[in-house]
This record gives C-alpha cells, structure tokens and sequence, in this order.
C-alpha cells in the first residue's frame, strides 16, 4: 500500500500490521518494524520500506480517569482529539499540544511533542508519568522516571524506535474555559519581537506568524499571540466539540504558489489586523488548531509535496541566526507563508533526542518544486549547526548524517537502548544507510 508523511515527500510502498488489542505478541518479522499512529510527522520517520508498520489506531480505548487529579490512562492509539473531547468538559485539558489534534498519544511521546506554553510547561514527555513498552524479543516494560528510567528517556523523542507503546498514563492540566482569551501585537522587525516575546513570558501561551518574504526595514514583521485559558466557565459542547472542517480535495497546482502569490498573502496577512493591538475570545480550536479546519490542507503545495523546515538555536545568537535564515529565505524567493517563531523555555525534556532546547524556535515549510529546495536547506543546516542548533526529527525529510549526529549529542546513549529491530527510513537515512 502506497504510504506518504504529512508533507506529501517521500512516497513509499508499505507493509502495515494492524494491532488490535494491547496483549498482542508483535509479528514476527524478517527486516525490521515501526509503529505508527495518524501519520501526521512531515518527514519519512513514520515509513519503514522495506520493513513493517505496525498500524496502532485500533489501539484506540480509554483506560482510566481520575476526574479529581486529572491523571488518564489510556492506549497508544487514542488521539488528542478523543482526549480533548472526553475531558475538557471536565475542566482539563492537554498540558502540552502540537498545532494538530489529529495525533495519537503514542505518536506525541514519540516525537516528543511541544506547543505555545514550551517557556511554562515543557515538552508533552514532561507530563509523562509512566507506560508500558513491548520490546521486539516479548519483554513489556513499565517505564517511568523511577522505573526502567533510561528506556523511559530513550522512548519520549524516540522516534518508535525502542519498542511499541502499547498505553500511557499522564498528567492533564486543570483550566478554567475552552476559550481562550487572546491578544494579538503586530511588530514590525525582529527586534520587536524579542522585545514582546520578553514582556509575555508569564503568559501561558505565546506564538509568532513572521512573514518571511519582507525585506528591508520590514524583515521579520509579524503577527505576535498570547494567550490565557479564559474565566469564562464555558464548556458546553457547542465549545469543546471539533466542528466538521473544509477539505482540499486534490493537490492544487504547484504554479499557484509562487514567489508573486506568497508575497501577495503575507503582505494581506500582516495587515489584516490594523491597530496595534487587537483583543478577543478564541476557542481552543482556532487558536491552538487553525490548520485542524481545512482537511488535508497539505495538498495545497501540489503533488511533489513539501519540507517543513524547523529549528531551534540558543538565545544569545537568536536573533542574528534568525535575521540571516530571512535574508537567504527572501533572496532565494522560496519562502513560506507558514512561518511560526517563538521562544523555547529552560525546562529540560526527558527524553535522550527531544528536539527542543532553550532558546529561539522557527518553523517554514517551503513547496519542493526542484533541487532548488535541497541546496537552500543544506545552507541554513550550515548556519543552524555553527550556531549549536538542531532540527526537528519529526519535521525532517533530508538532514544529513553530519547535521542528525553533530545536533543530538545524546545519541550514543540512544542507540544502547534502541530496539534492533525497530527501524524506519529516517533512521536509515540519518545514520548513514540510505540516501534520499
């Protein structure tokens, strides 16, 4: 069956093995295995061709919930989605949630997921208080930060490489609406950015849209959002359930996005907001999930498909590294008009490859449209790693060897507790065993 990540790039032939209880003894295979859930990771960490997809969606029932103390238990296929509709009703919510719902619990400890609220609450692996991990040769773990604790580190950012998560128990946290109350800041360059990312530190959650084609005095302009769970009280059904999104039917010519059209929809984006500052009363949809209400909205970038293109560097070289990557994104007229900035907090992840770090985080996703693409990519690698920065795993479809092991300085500990014969084409690739 023809598999493709979320960025449309690589397409491949897959073998996948649905799981339909959590008792099950994996298959016996002769190449290697990999789980998945909702496919959702942009780069090719979710496809293992030649080798098996272990199919984790049916792994889909609620466990436990302890109303009281907040704490789910639950199996690996669950989504965030299902989580968010069972218990926000009940005043709680994710501690930790990427820009999609449509992820499976497996799949956020795997890629070790962050969101708005990184500078307060950390990664979702934070949050973790235990799982169990089924091993290719049958043994099952319990894992925790007190027990089998370096499996438990290896497995949050692990990239499904040490086993199948077959449940999880975690910690969700106690919020007063399913709105959310949001100011918007329009600023004009980088340094207003910093400057305004400094004053909403105590804000819960704070992210950045940056127009990455402006030049000039423009260069880094933008939208800034922060946010706190609103006093409201409000969770009614017609609040906490997903309304029925648009859908993108098939994959839009790739002449539609150009340097012209990008341009043209930054520019109406950065001013659609007049004033200064701009308040209102969000949803929890629209403010953590805009992209949720368009189904298959990666189909705009056209049948070659896209790279998302994420990186964090430490804040003292922030906003030079970020002002340099815009100037090469604007000459090279392959910019995005998804551009996402913020800042990374001190807190520390437990896992041994979790991506991010304290510091400043951009995310661009940029249509393949020849080798064009590839070239201006390997340039930013070279200006991200001088600067001791990483990309994400989950977002990657082409980092090299050198950039995967000169970016994870854990990753020799990782390979001590990686399970043989759990692989997928991204770890092929990043170690040095395929090429794209």
């Amino acid at each position: 069956m023809k598999y493709t990540p979320w960025g449309n790039f690589p397409n491949t032939q897959e073998n996948s093995v649905p799981l339909n209880w959590t008792g099950s003894p994996l298959p016996l295979v002769s190449d290697s295995c990999l789980p998945r859930g909702l496919g959702r990771s942009y780069g090719d960490s979710c496809l293992n061709s030649p080798g098996l997809l272990l199919d984790c969606t049916p792994l889909n029932h609620f466990l436990s919930f302890d109303s009281e103390q907040g704490i789910l238990k639950a199996e690996a296929g669950v989504t965030l989605q299902e989580i968010i509709e069972n218990t926000l009703p009940k005043g709680w919510f994710l501690p930790v949630t990427p820009g999609t719902k449509f992820v499976t619990l497996g799949g956020a400890i795997a890629n070790d997921v962050h969101g708005k609220n990184h500078h307060i609450d950390g990664c979702f692996g934070n949050h973790v208080l235990r799982f169990e991990l089924v091993r290719s040769n049958g043994e099952r773990h319990i894992c925790s930060p007190t027990e089998n604790r370096e499996l438990f580190r290896a497995t949050i950012g692990g990239l499904g490489l040490t086993g199948l998560i077959t449940w999880v128990e975690f910690q969700l946290k106690k919020v007063t609406s399913a709105n959310i109350d949001v100011e918007t800041i329009k600023f004009h360059n980088l340094k207003e950015f910093f400057e305004i990312s400094e004053e909403s530190k105590n804000y819960l959650y704070t992210v950045s849209w940056v127009d990455c084609l402006a030049t000039g005095d423009d260069l880094g302009r933008g939208l800034f959002m922060r946010g706190q769970h609103s006093s409201d009280g409000d969770f009614s059904s017609k609040s906490v359930n997903s309304q029925s999104p648009l859908n993108v039917p098939f994959n839009l010519p790739s002449f539609l996005l150009n340097g012209l059209t990008m341009q043209a929809f930054n520019t109406l984006y950065y001013n659609k907001q007049f004033s200064k500052l701009s308040k209102s009363k969000q949803n929890y949809n629209p403010f953590f999930y805009p992209l949720d209400a368009v189904r298959n909205w990666n189909r705009i970038y056209g049948r070659n498909g896209f790279l998302q293109y994420q990186f964090v560097v430490p804040h003292e070289s922030g906003q030079e590294v970020v002002e340099e990557i815009f100037k090469k994104i604007s000459d090279s007229r392959m910019g995005s008009f998804l551009a996402v900035l913020k800042n990374f907090g001190k807190i520390k992840s437990p896992g041994l490859l979790s991506f991010p770090r304290e510091g400043v985080t951009l995310a661009l996703d940029f249509a393949i449209k020849g080798p064009e693409v590839f070239q201006l990519l390997e340039e930013l690698d070279k200006i991200i790693i001088s600067n001791h920065g990483r990309i994400y795993p989950a977002k990657d479809a082409r980092m090299s060897t050198e950039m995967f092991k000169a970016s994870f300085p854990n990753l020799d500990e990782f390979l001590k507790w990686k399970d043989p014969n759990f692989s997928s084409l991204f770890f092929r690739r990043v170690m040095g065993e395929t090429k794209i």
